[in-house]
């Protein structure tokens, strides 16, 4: 049974970093791909940028320039290395992986997530 624990989460002032953590624990067969969302109070869960099984990396507009996905070669760990943070950016930034329980069911894990909040 897959388990993801973010962590890194905390208050911070406008332009400042904040460095996330996805810690991943059990097994699974096949990996599709691992990524951080983000869902603000009333707002729609969105992607922040995410790792494909071939390496290839997608970002949100809103976050290209200012942030950093990566993993270990494990894919045991993501990391979200966020700079340069925006008030609007405020939101609980939750870790997910997409992947497969075996050959022929697909299966994807959520963190309960961690909170960002960005003062003004």
């Amino acid at each position: 049974q897959v388990q993801l624990v973010e962590s890194g989460g905390g208050l911070v002032q406008t332009g400042g970093s904040l460095r996330l953590s996805c810690a991943r624990s059990g097994v699974i067969f096949k990996i599709s791909d691992m990524g951080w969302y983000r869902q603000a109070p009333g707002k729609q869960r969105e992607l922040v940028a995410r790792i494909r099984d071939d390496g290839s990396i997608n970002y949100a507009d809103f976050v290209r320039g200012r942030f950093t996905i990566s993993r270990d070669a494990a894919r045991k760990t993501v990391i979200l290395q966020m700079n340069s943070l925006k008030p609007e950016d405020t939101a609980v930034y939750y870790c997910n992986v997409a992947g497969f329980t075996d050959p022929w069911n697909a299966a994807q894990y959520w963190g309960k997530g961690t909170q960002v909040t960005v003062s003004s």
